[in-house]
């Protein structure tokens, strides 16, 4: 798709035309809805289409509800293009050869003018670099959603060090971070960013209706697994898991919705599996639109995450099918999980923890159906898809309503007189 293309598309996009709305009048609380629908650009990776994408597609959804209508902008466009669900919503390929590409910076910018965005929002460290430049050059408000702590998203140590140094250097150019947990946020004060300025707006998915028919398991208990496989998800810890409970008597068997980051990792698995003679037991879905379904056929989630959590998508999910979740103990999922009520906490990378943890669901020591109400009901109350959008559109608000007392503030001090 080239430059002209995607103006093409945005001017013939499912969004009616829209002229830039009146300036919000300085009564009007920051947490007020604008009179008209506002436009928001998301600048986002696309090369995937895991949790953090899910939450943008929904956003896209849901946001309409509160006033703002969602475009977005894509750095590596690959997987999100394909697999996003709200198809109405405007998409801009923008490549980022490098990442220190100015081209994408000035695209960007032409675009927020022509299609008559009035916000930026970031969402990974690299579309941080480009909204930070982009916001300048427009004058555009940039807000940061912050998903996972950059400092420990990955295995490499020397990406991990570049990314965090980079989003600390860029976070100043930022109006406002959004942090999906609580944890999110202390991780991003303590990067050094103004705690006035961040706030938590949870992740949220879908809710159901009323909760899936299920009976107690019995016999042969299905695991279950869901996420963009790499290794710091915790596959390996599972995986011995899973040959303690076989050497226990306890039949599990294993189902792995998603697909692998790289070839070379999914070899990985599949040798460890071959080794420790699991690999029967374990059926490999590939990436599914329907997680929903595909949670219905376990009868526990289980993240073994080893660290680099914000607050997981399949986690709420899982709530919303009525699926009770075994997860390690990283920052952000026991705010989801209540240790022994909604789920069960366990230390990560201790195979023999969530050996035994399991086996206590089998034997019946944790209460199967109360658990997976309590969690049902939890997800309704507190991590719904459209309470996630309604706490964005608030901060949407607050950031416009910032920049127009801004504009009202004398410029000299005898303007002041």
């Amino acid at each position: 798709m080239t430059s002209t293309d995607n103006f093409h598309h945005l001017q013939h996009s499912a969004l009616p035309p829209l002229a830039l709305p009146p300036a919000i009048a300085p009564a009007v609380p920051p947490t007020a809805a604008p009179v008209k629908t506002l436009r928001v650009l998301h600048l986002i990776n696309g090369e995937h289409y895991a949790g953090a994408e899910r939450v943008q597609d929904l956003l896209a959804k849901r946001l309409p509800e509160f006033g703002y209508a969602v475009g977005f902008a894509c750095l590596k466009l690959d997987k999100f293009y394909a697999l996003r669900q709200t198809r109405e919503a405007p998409l801009f390929d923008v490549p980022m050869r490098s990442r220190f590409d100015p081209r994408v910076a000035r695209r960007v910018a032409r675009i927020v003018r022509e299609g008559r965005y009035r916000i930026l929002h970031a969402h990974t460290v690299r579309s941080l670099l480009v909204g930070g430049v982009a916001a300048a050059m427009t004058g555009v408000p940039l807000v940061y959603h912050a998903h996972s702590p950059t400092s420990n998203d990955s295995t490499s140590r020397w990406k991990t060090r570049l990314n965090a140094a980079a989003e600390r250097m860029f976070l100043g150019r930022v109006s406002r971070v959004i942090a999906v947990s609580k944890a999110m946020a202390d991780h991003i004060a303590s990067e050094g960013f103004d705690r006035a300025k961040i706030v938590v707006v949870p992740n949220g998915v879908p809710s159901l209706a009323s909760i899936p028919f299920r009976k107690t398991p019995s016999g042969n208990w299905t695991l279950g697994v869901v996420g963009l496989f790499r290794p710091r998800k915790g596959l390996e810890i599972l995986i011995e898991a899973m040959a303690r409970l076989r050497g226990e008597g306890i039949p599990v068997r294993l189902l792995a919705v998603g697909a692998f980051e790289s070839a070379g990792y999914a070899d990985e698995i599949a040798d460890r599996l071959h080794r420790r003679e699991l690999a029967d037991q374990v059926v490999w879905t590939g990436f599914s639109r329907d997680v929903t379904a595909e949670l219905k056929k376990m009868d526990l989630l289980v993240l073994p995450s080893l660290f680099g959590e914000g607050l997981p998508m399949v986690v709420l999910e899982a709530m919303a099918a009525g699926v009770p979740v075994i997860a390690s103990r990283v920052p952000g999922v026991p705010e989801a999980i209540r240790h022994g009520l909604d789920g069960v906490l366990v230390d990560p990378a201790d195979a023999d923890e969530l050996a035994r943890t399991v086996a206590a669901f089998v034997d019946g020591e944790y209460d199967w159906a109360a658990m997976r109400l309590s969690a049902f009901e939890r997800q309704a109350r507190l991590f719904s898809d459209r309470a996630m959008a309604e706490g964005v559109a608030v901060v949407y608000n607050d950031v416009l309503h910032a920049g127009q007392e801004t504009e009202k503030q004398p410029t000299d001090g005898k303007d002041a007189r």
